[in-house]
């Protein structure tokens, strides 16, 4: 009697025991391909960085690097994994300071 409900559970787990690595082959699968089509969901951010007069977090799954705003707390603009090329973009969208514009709020003496 024992016998057979030994042969039972040496059944069972033949069976589970085949369909957990393929389990986790399938899963391991459909998150590549998740992570291949849609790329990586940056959640995992780092603390802010400064640099260059800049301030930006890095993605710590790919690296991929977004600039940060220590005024209001907050991340802003495209990912980026060239620095350079986020402080090319933040410096081509702010506006230029008009130095005649300065020199007019100054008080005559």
């Amino acid at each position: 009697m024992t016998d057979a409900v030994e042969q039972g559970k040496f059944e069972k787990l033949k069976k589970s025991s085949w369909w957990w690595p393929a389990g986790v082959v399938a899963t391991s699968l459909a998150g590549a391909a998740v992570v291949t089509f849609r790329g990586c969901w940056h959640g995992k951010m780092s603390w802010p960085i400064g640099v260059q007069g800049c301030s930006y977090q890095v993605c710590l799954s790919c690296g991929a690097m977004r600039l940060f705003d220590e005024k209001i707390f907050s991340a802003f603009g495209p990912f980026r994994y060239d620095l350079n090329e986020l402080i090319i973009w933040e410096k081509s969208r702010k506006p230029e300071s008009h130095p005649v514009a300065d020199a007019q709020s100054a008080p005559p003496s």
